[in-house]
């Protein structure tokens, strides 16, 4: 990971800051978590072009003279190898360590923060304005031109990739039918429409797709619902004219610019008689919340839509199922082909295993391209949480050394993203070890039974406990919700120690990851993630009488028997082990009629433990 000179990057954003009216003193690039939302990886890339740091998360402060940058525990051990002596690190969650807001407030008696007001909620604004006023600044000012986006002058174009329509043979509900759900939301919220600002929403919501793979299968765009109407905002150079056929009378369509004209004019429609407000999420964007006229001609609250799409129907489930088991079988496929190639003494960096684990996807069914780039990392790159191995620099893969793969694919049935750790030589005692407390979170979590009403951030002690017993943890949460051929990374659910969690109880066709892991920093790495299923579980008993819930598990791929020490399992914890590789084997087997390699690296993996 080289560190790349920011010096004259950031004396062009601070030339900006002095000249624009009001002068700003501190120049805000969001985070992913306090942003709108609308399209992360513009977010992520401008981030990257000021800073050096190519992490999915962190906020950057410019300021005269100084900067700094926060994130998460995930991304500490990157930050610290990418940016340069013109950043401060601040590592969220430690001790004595300052927030980006608290850095901020500070300094800034009698100052101006600034922000491209499209890029941070209005929740977010609001308490930030309060915070910088309270601290004695001027306030925070919505900026109409982004400053990075003004100083890079190479700065890559945006997608221009082809919109497709999903069937419903994979989405299991029509447009209409979708539609006619949010109206009977918004007659019972007695609200004047709903303003759909986040794209994976939109996607759901009429169901289309972007072309732009890997990452997010989205385009920019805008929908507005409202009882008699349905618009996208949209480039309507990326339509075809099978996209215009799809959406029909149900939808029209207007230039992706004129959301922000539109939304004005609508607000001035409202009948104030009545009390009419529209309804957005509360991940919408500052920008926009103004412009349908603030505070007073909105409500805000968590997205209708994200809700129902949280929720996948039986078409969307059996995708899931499906798809899990064509990728575990191009990942079976993959780490049979590696451990190979370094037994023969064949020389792979990352890259090279990345590459030729996404040629083996490539060739199942209903495969569009990759769900994020692949986290291919051999021994101490494997301790950086979101690594992402680049040529020139990749490491040559150690066979003496841990090897994690994290990575993932877009289908038209489902999204996939499955981690696992291997060792192709001798682990340690202490790699061993670790794994196997990895291991016994993983199993807990996935067999734990909870009554209707249970959330995540409940349930993630199960998955930490064996770690924390030794004094160990993890610095990333335990589980994140997976879309349908659509975000790898979904809301409004997930399993951790964010308080959000606790917001949002765990409901039947969920889908969502069990990701447990432990990092030694300088050494090595361990995760391991299979994505599961909520569902409703028999119990004998039914307390407060009401339903209760577990997992299914859909990702077949083995675990490393090689690390498990099995001497701190239990023999529930093996049977476990054992019922879930004679379900991978049988479920995967079929795919290496043709492939002797593959399917004995399989049926070792499989074989029972005693």
């Amino acid at each position: 990971m080289e560190k790349v000179n920011t010096t004259e990057r950031l004396a062009a954003v601070r030339e900006l800051m002095r000249n624009h009216e009001p002068k700003i003193d501190f120049y805000i690039v969001p985070s992913e978590d306090s942003h709108s939302s609308e399209y992360c990886a513009p977010c992520d890339a401008r981030r990257e072009f000021i800073s050096g740091f190519t992490g999915s998360a962190g906020c950057a402060i410019i300021a005269d003279g100084k900067a700094a940058l926060s994130t998460d525990g995930r991304y500490f051990n990157q930050a610290e190898k990418q940016l340069d002596s013109n950043w401060e690190l601040l590592k969220q969650g430690q001790p004595n360590v300052p927030s980006w807001q608290e850095w901020i407030c500070k300094e800034v008696k009698g100052k101006t923060v600034g922000v491209d007001a499209t890029l941070l909620t209005a929740g977010e604004a609001k308490r930030l304005d309060e915070r910088i006023k309270k601290a004695g600044g001027e306030g925070l000012v919505p900026v109409s031109k982004n400053f990075v986006d003004e100083v890079w002058s190479d700065r890559p174009a945006k997608p221009q990739e082809k919109v497709i329509v999903l069937s419903e043979r994979f989405s299991g509900q029509s447009v209409k039918e979708k539609l006619d759900k949010l109206r009977e939301t918004l007659e019972k919220k007695k609200a004047a429409g709903f303003v759909v600002s986040m794209l994976d929403e939109v996607m759901w919501l009429y169901n289309l797709r972007g072309n732009d793979i890997p990452y997010n299968p989205v385009f920019f765009s805008y929908a507005i619902v409202t009882p008699d109407e349905a618009t996208l905002y949209v480039d309507q150079n990326k339509l075809s004219q099978e996209v215009l056929d799809h959406l029909g009378d149900l939808v029209k369509v207007k230039p992706y610019e004129s959301i922000f004209e539109d939304t004005v004019e609508l607000a001035k429609s409202l009948d104030t008689e009545k009390e009419q407000k529209f309804l957005v999420s509360n991940k919408t964007s500052w920008a926009l919340v103004q412009a349908l006229g603030g505070k007073d001609k909105v409500d805000i609250a968590r997205s209708p839509v994200e809700d129902a799409k949280a929720v996948k129907n039986e078409t969307e489930l059996k995708g899931m199922r499906e798809c899990h088991i064509r990728d575990g079988a191009s990942l079976i496929e993959y780490f049979a082909w590696l451990e190979k190639q370094l037994q023969d003494g064949v020389e792979l960096d990352e890259v090279d295993a990345a590459d030729k684990l996404e040629e083996i996807r490539k060739q199942k069914e209903n495969f569009v391209g990759l769900s994020f780039s692949t986290i291919s990392s051999t021994g101490p790159n494997a301790a950086v949480i979101h690594y992402h191995p680049q040529k020139p620099g990749a490491a040559k893969v150690d066979i003496n050394q841990v090897y994690l793969c994290d990575s993932g694919a877009q289908y038209y049935d489902g999204t996939t993203d499955t981690t696992r750790t291997l060792h192709f030589g001798t682990p340690t005692e202490f790699e061993k070890k670790a794994y196997t407390l990895v291991l016994k979170g993983h199993i807990a979590l996935d067999r734990a039974v909870f009554p209707k009403g249970t959330n995540g951030y409940a349930l993630d002690v199960l998955a930490r406990q064996f770690l924390w017993a030794e004094g160990l943890d993890y610095r990333h949460g335990t589980g994140h919700g997976v879309g349908s051929f659509l975000n790898v990374h979904e809301g409004p659910m997930g399993i951790g120690t964010r308080v959000q969690y606790s917001e949002v109880s765990l409901a039947p066709g969920m889908v969502i990851s069990n990701e447990p892991g432990y990092y030694e920093d300088d050494s090595f790495g361990i995760r391991i993630e299979n994505v599961v299923m909520v569902e409703e579980k028999k119990t004998t008993h039914q307390f407060g009488e009401k339903p209760y819930y577990g997992f299914e598990h859909v990702t077949m791929v083995p675990m490393c028997k090689k690390l498990i020490d099995t001497d701190l399992l239990t023999r529930v914890e093996k049977q476990w082990l054992n019922d879930y590789h004679a379900e991978v084997f049988e479920k995967t087997k079929d795919y290496f009629k043709d492939n002797e390699l593959a399917f004995n690296w399989l049926k070792r993996e499989t074989e029972p433990i005693q």
